[in-house]
Parts: C-alpha cells; sequence; structure tokens
C-alpha cells in the first residue's frame, strides 16, 4: 500500500509539470510518512547514494566537453567530416550526424553534443535550403548518441548501479552506436533525395581531406587518448575524465590558442549548473531506487513477470515499450536508476548479460531525448532553431522509428552488444 502512494504522489506530481527529481522526492517523502519514518531518511539515502568515486567523471567530462566546444574542437571536427562527404546528397545532415559521433567521444553528454555541433550546422543547412524543422531535428537526433557512444555519462552511472566494469559497457555501445548512426545517415538520404537537399558542390579532394585533418588531429586524438587509456589499464574512467579536462585547457589554450582565460569564469558557470541539475536527480534518482529495494519492490515486479512469461527476449521487448513510454515523461538517469534494480536481477536470472541489458536500456532513454514533453535534445534544438516543439518533434519521427528499429534488432541479436566486449575482456 505505502508503494501505491508513492506512486501516486509521483504521478500526480510528475502530470502537474514539476521537475522529475522533485516529483520522486516527493514519492518517497508520501511513501515514508505512510510508514511513519523520518525524512530525514531521503537525505541519507542521496548522500550514501552519491558517495561513489566513479561519479566524479560527471562533472568532468562536462567541464571538458564546454572547454573543448569553446576550444574550437567542434568546428574542427565538422570541417574534416565536410571535407569527406560534403557532396553527397543531404551532406550537411550527414555531416551533422557524424560530428556528432565523433564529439559524443569527447563529451559523453547528449544535450552537449546537441548545442556544440547544432550550432554549427543548423545555420549551414538551413542556408543550403534545408527545411529549418528538419535541420533541428537531425541535430536534436545525432546529439542523443552522446549518451550511447563513449565516453558515456549515463552509461557510467549505470555501470555503478549495476556493478559491472564501465570499461566493458563502454566497449559494448560502439557497435550500437555505430548501427544507429548509419541508421540516422540513412534517414537523411531518403529525406534529401525526396526534397533536393544536394551536396556543397565541392568534389573531395585529397589535399583538402588531409589538410582538415592535420586541422582536426587534436580533437581525433581526444577519444583515443581517453578511451585508449582506459582499456590499457592506464586510468579509471574518473581519472580518464580528469585527463580530458587537462587535454582540452592545454589544446584550447597553447595549440588552438581560441581559448581564453576570460571565458573560463562563464565556462565553469555553465558546467556547475549542468552538473548540478544532473546531480540532483540523481541524487533522488538513487534514493528511490535503493527504497524500492528495501521494500522488496524488484521481488514482487519479478514474481508479476515471470507469472505471465519467462522468455527473456519477451520481456525484454515489453521493457523496451515501458521505456519508450516512460521516457516522455522521465529523465535520462532516473530511468536508469529506477529499471536498473527492477528489471536487472530478473533478466540475469534468465541469463540475459548485463552489458546486454544496459545497453538496450540506455537506448530506451535515448529515445525520451526526442520524446517531448521532457524531449531534452529537442528543447535545446528549439533553442537554436526558434522552431515550435510540435514541428521539431515531427521532424523527429523518422529518426525515432529507426532507433527503435536498431533497439529491437539489438534485442534479437545480443553478440551486437556482447561480442565487442567478449573478445576485449575475455
Amino acid at each position: 500500500m505505502t508503494f501505491g502512494y508513492m506512486m501516486i504522489a509521483f504521478a500526480i506530481t510528475v502530470f502537474l509539470g514539476f521537475p522529475i527529481s522533485i516529483s520522486i522526492g516527493i514519492g518517497i517523502a508520501t511513501a515514508l510518512l505512510a510508514d511513519g519514518l523520518s525524512l530525514a531518511f531521503i537525505a541519507q539515502l542521496c548522500f550514501t547514494g552519491l558517495e561513489s568515486f566513479s561519479f566524479l567523471a560527471i562533472p568532468l567530462f562536462v567541464l571538458a566537453g564546454y572547454l573543448m566546444e569553446t576550444g574550437g574542437l567542434s568546428r574542427r571536427l565538422v570541417n574534416f567530416c565536410s571535407s569527406i562527404i560534403g557532396n553527397v546528397t543531404g551532406g550537411l545532415g550527414i555531416i551533422t550526424i557524424l560530428a556528432c559521433m565523433f564529439f559524443a567521444a569527447i563529451s559523453g553528454s547528449s544535450p552537449a553534443t546537441v548545442a556544440a555541433i547544432g550550432s554549427m550546422m543548423i545555420p549551414s543547412m538551413v542556408r543550403k535550403g534545408y527545411d529549418v524543422n528538419f535541420s533541428g531535428a537531425i541535430a536534436a537526433s545525432g546529439g542523443s548518441l552522446g549518451i550511447l557512444i563513449p565516453p558515456s555519462i549515463p552509461m557510467i552511472v549505470y555501470a555503478v548501479t549495476a556493478e559491472v566494469s564501465i570499461g566493458e559497457i563502454f566497449t559494448a555501445g560502439f557497435i550500437p552506436g555505430a548501427l544507429i548512426g548509419t541508421a540516422f545517415i540513412t534517414v537523411i538520404y531518403i529525406v534529401s533525395r525526396r526534397r533536393g537537399y544536394v551536396g556543397n558542390g565541392q568534389p573531395v579532394r585529397a589535399s583538402h581531406v588531409w589538410a582538415s585533418f592535420k586541422d582536426a588531429i587534436w580533437a581525433i586524438l581526444t577519444p583515443v587518448i581517453i578511451l585508449g587509456g582506459i582499456y590499457a589499464g592506464v586510468f579509471t574512467a574518473t581519472e580518464a575524465a580528469a585527463i580530458a579536462v587537462l587535454y582540452a585547457m592545454i589544446v584550447g589554450l597553447f595549440i588552438h590558442k581560441e581559448l581564453k582565460i576570460r571565458e573560463f569564469p562563464d565556462i565553469l558557470v555553465r558546467s556547475a549548473v549542468t552538473t548540478a541539475s544532473t546531480i540532483i536527480i540523481l541524487g533522488f534518482a538513487i534514493a528511490f531506487a535503493r527504497y524500492l529495494t528495501l521494500m522488496r519492490i524488484p521481488n514482487m515486479v519479478g514474481q508479476a513477470i515471470l507469472s505471465y512469461t519467462s522468455d527473456p527476449t519477451v520481456i525484454l521487448c515489453m521493457f523496451v515499450a515501458l521505456v519508450f513510454f516512460t521516457g516522455m515523461f522521465m529523465e535520462t538517469i532516473a530511468q536508469i536508476l529506477i529499471y536498473t534494480p527492477l528489471f536487472l536481477p530478473i533478466l540475469t536470472n534468465l541469463g540475459v548479460s548485463p552489458i546486454h541489458f544496459g545497453v538496450i536500456l540506455v537506448i530506451g532513454t535515448e529515445l525520451g531525448l526526442l520524446t517531448p514533453p521532457v524531449g531534452v535534445n529537442l528543447f535545446v534544438a528549439q533553442g537554436i532553431t526558434g522552431s515550435p516543439l510540435g514541428k521539431l518533434s515531427r521532424n523527429a519521427i523518422p529518426f525515432v522509428i529507426a532507433m527503435l528499429i536498431c533497439q529491437l534488432l539489438l534485442v534479437f541479436i545480443p553478440k551486437l552488444v556482447t561480442g565487442l566486449p567478449d573478445l576485449v575482456y575475455r
């Protein structure tokens, strides 16, 4: 009955438009009051839940992303991609996706990827004749890869919650990330052919490609250094985040010389605001997940599901539908922290790899970035384009469908997720 009170309070506050973190906190408070417990228990759960060395990677990767954006790395990535495929039908849209995939391997954040790449590419696409709403949908969709292609802040949260290797879950994100990126490029090519979005008219020249590659080499080396160090065992994911900050500062200040000391206060403020909003959600979501565990809710959910079916593939398909629906209302990290203790024990007992489940979950939350009313990436793209949210959402539908198809493909072919980690770590 207490769980019912908690979920009713949570649902009402979400419906009324409360921030998801506040809704979670009110839900827990309602349950504690119904049980006659002190509200101080919430603070204890939040504090002990956040007391993890791995979570230090979150503010550091956020800061690294802002430093690299300001230091000109994102612009050089765009120029490099443009030199290779700028003349292809839908070339500017395809460049946007590729640049987002590169920048995702630097920032670990979807909104940061949309802001960094979208602010450059959306105006360029509009000048070339692209519909402004379709341009915004491309940037929002490409930015969603920021939480799948490593390093990824939500993947770090999942790894800590599920007690799996951060390196393994990072490795598992490469093939699904490439698969979804390819699906997005296919969507752009098809739509561009129908609408007549041609390339830039400049043929590919080896000299141009080489010059843009040399200019972008420091940006291209960033994920190599960060991920190479993690996989080689030279440093942990948290230490890699600190190295990413130092690397971004050195490149921006002394190599590209586009990062200025006077810009540091603004960068630090933006990083702090982004981190604070994430940590507030993270703290309350951890408390929520731990309270569910204390109330043995995962066991009850498991028994209810297993009474219907014990087929792990069917359960995963049900889970995909559930996360798609709740992703319209819940933040990425909140979903990860709530669903992991609910579903992971059931599926691991049925033989599903926690790495496989983690990637399916992250992709599900990725879809939530493109579906209103929460749709964070859509709001970032809206801020750049000035378009109505409804029009952006309609143009994002083909990308959402493409991502859903890829997610279901990964459900039925788990080796696409687990094959690379097994090769590297087994």
